[in-house]
C-alpha cells in the first residue's frame, strides 16, 4: 500500500478548488470575509466532502477504471478497495464533525451533500440525466454551503442557481464528447438515448437559462459591480452556439471546457458584485 495513494485518490487539486469556491460563497453571501474560524471550517468541510466523494467514486468504479484508468491507485494496487471505502467514510466523518461546529444548518446541508455523493457513486451515476442533475446539484450546493455557514444567503443564492444550471449544461455536453467511449461501455447517457443533436439542444437550453438567471441580482437592485458577469454570460452563450453548430468530439470538448471555466469566472463575478 502506497501512502501517496491516500492523497492521489482524493484528486486534491479538485478538492482544494471546491473548498475555495465554498469559502468564496460565504464572502459573496456576507459581502465581506467571514470570521477566520468559520472560513477555515467551511473550506475544510467542502474539501473533505469532495475528497470522500472522489474516493468512494473510485471504489465503485474499480472495474471500469481497471480498463479505462489503470493508472489510478485502486487498479494499480496502490490501495485496496476495502481501505478506500473506509478512508472515504473517515473523510466524511471528519467533515461532518467539523460541520457540526459551524451551525445546525451547515451540518444538515453537509449530510445531504455527502449522502448525495455516496448515492451518486453507488447508484445514480449510470442513470441517464439523473446523474447529470446530481453532479450539478452538488456544484450548486458548494457556494450555497458557504452562505449557510455565515447565516446569510444574499447573492450566493443566485450564484448557486447559476452554478447548477451551467453545470447541467456542461454535464450534457461532456456526455456528447464521451459518447464514443460510453457506447463501448454500454452507458445510457442522454446523447446515446436521444441522439447527440437533441442532447445538444438540452445543453444549450440550460446554458441560456443560466444567462437568464444571472440577471436576477440586477432586478434586485445590485450595483454596477455585478456587470462583471456580462463577459461570463457571453462565454456561456458562445459555448451553447458551439455545441449547437457541431456535436463532434473536438467541438464538444471545447464547449464543455468553456462552460467549466465559466463556473469559476461566475464565482469571481459574483464576488466583485458582493464587495462593490
Amino acid at each position: 500500500m502506497e501512502l501517496k495513494a491516500f492523497i492521489e485518490i482524493t484528486r486534491p487539486h479538485n478538492c482544494v478548488l471546491a473548498g475555495v469556491v465554498g469559502l468564496l460563497g460565504s464572502v459573496v453571501a456576507a459581502g465581506h470575509f467571514p470570521d477566520a474560524l468559520i472560513a477555515l471550517l467551511t473550506f475544510l468541510v467542502v474539501t473533505l466532502g469532495c475528497a470522500g466523494g472522489n474516493t468512494v467514486n473510485d471504489y465503485f468504479d474499480y472495474e471500469i477504471d481497471s480498463i479505462n484508468r489503470p493508472d489510478r491507485p485502486l487498479p494499480r494496487g496502490a490501495m485496496s478497495r476495502g481501505a478506500a471505502l473506509w478512508y472515504a467514510m473517515a473523510l466524511f466523518a471528519v467533515g461532518l464533525s467539523l460541520a457540526a461546529l459551524i451551525n445546525v444548518y451547515a451540518l444538515a446541508l453537509a449530510v445531504v451533500a455527502y449522502a448525495t455523493m455516496f448515492l451518486y457513486a453507488w447508484k445514480l451515476k449510470p442513470l441517464p440525466f439523473i446523474g447529470n442533475l446530481a453532479v450539478a446539484g452538488l456544484t450548486g450546493l458548494t457556494p450555497l454551503y458557504g452562505a449557510v455557514a455565515v447565516d446569510h444567503i444574499g447573492l450566493a443564492g443566485t450564484l448557486a442557481i447559476c452554478a447548477f444550471l451551467v453545470n447541467v449544461a456542461r454535464e450534457v455536453v461532456k456526455d456528447i464528447e464521451d459518447v464514443e467511449g460510453d457506447l463501448t461501455k454500454g452507458a445510457r447517457t442522454l446523447p446515446i438515448l436521444w441522439g447527440q443533436r437533441k442532447a445538444a439542444y438540452v445543453g444549450a437550453i440550460f446554458a441560456v437559462l443560466t444567462v437568464i438567471a444571472s440577471f436576477l441580482p440586477v432586478k434586485a437592485g445590485v450595483g454596477l459591480g455585478y456587470y462583471a458577469m456580462l463577459p461570463v454570460d457571453l462565454i456561456i452563450l458562445y459555448a451553447a452556439y458551439l455545441i449547437l453548430r457541431s456535436q463532434d468530439k473536438v467541438t464538444a470538448h471545447r464547449a464543455q471546457k468553456l462552460l467549466k471555466i465559466s463556473i469559476f469566472l461566475a464565482v469571481m463575478a459574483f464576488l466583485i458584485a458582493a464587495l462593490v
